[in-house]
């Protein structure tokens, strides 16, 4: 079995010190290839140095709007020039998170906006994140049309209707280790409905381990097959081929070798 985590944290501190060794116990599993995500200018310069070290690692740049109101222009500037590496796959994450509200809506989607010409001018897929911001998440993205070769909603928790408008603008969905928890119903129920064609899987790692270990341990892309396991369960369908045609449609949406 190999499968791809699609959005991890690994330069976060809790992470950071040891990437050897989680990439280590990633592969023991079968988890051959990881995305590690920028949320700001810090964590953007950590991620070349870690993609520049690792070859199964690949990066984003990206600015959490949670940051947004403290951006400057050297900030956006920095992204630009970050986004030439060759091993940087995606801009992201950038949208919008009014559920938290940690910088003003308005400067949250002028950042958003800011990044998303980036991935355009760039040819780079945007990885998306939107908390209690549908809407508007939806109607910054169509302001960009054609522009955008590829959109991934990470860390989906929509309802059917949402998964459905998604799907139907061509977008892609992944969904975390939050499909094993009791109370996410509405996320099994999104998961049985998008193909393996636009779905991928993700840890977004430390956070968020997957039952049965979502309180005993720092989550890391090994724990991915737990993830697995449950959406190829929801699918009726063997792991093996689950993880197959998901890790296709990741390796493409990334472009990843």
């Amino acid at each position: 079995m190999k499968l791809i985590d699609s959005h991890a944290h690994l330069t976060f501190k809790e992470l950071a010190g040891s990437i050897d060794s989680v990439l280590q116990r990633s592969i023991a599993a079968g988890v051959i290839q990881c995305i590690t995500i920028g949320t700001d200018t810090e964590q953007n310069e950590q991620v070349i140095a870690a993609i520049s070290k690792y070859e199964n690692l690949f990066g984003t740049v990206g600015i959490h709007p949670h940051y947004a109101s403290d951006i400057s222009i050297s900030d956006i500037n920095k992204a630009k020039e970050f986004a030439k590496h060759k091993n940087i796959v995606a801009i992201g994450e950038t949208g919008l998170d009014f559920h938290y509200n940690l910088s003003k809506q308005t400067d949250q989607k002028i950042l958003f906006v800011n990044l998303l010409e980036i991935a355009a001018e760039r040819k780079l897929p945007a990885v998306i994140h939107s908390r209690d911001a549908f809407g508007e998440t939806m109607e910054i993205i169509d302001r960009f049309k054609d522009g955008l070769p590829k959109v991934v909603f990470h860390c989906w928790g929509g309802t059917a209707e949402q998964t459905k408008i998604v799907l139907d603008k061509g977008f892609y969905i992944s969904f975390t280790g939050v499909v094993t928890f009791k109370n996410a119903d509405q996320t099994r129920e999104a998961a049985k409905i998008v193909p393996l064609e636009k779905m991928m899987l993700e840890t977004d790692c430390p956070y968020m381990s997957p039952e049965p270990l979502r309180k005993q341990k720092i989550n890391e892309p090994a724990l991915l097959v737990y993830t697995a396991q449950k959406i190829a369960e929801l699918k009726q369908m063997p792991l093996e081929k689950f993880a197959d045609e998901v890790t296709k449609t990741t390796k493409k949406f990334f472009s990843l070798p």
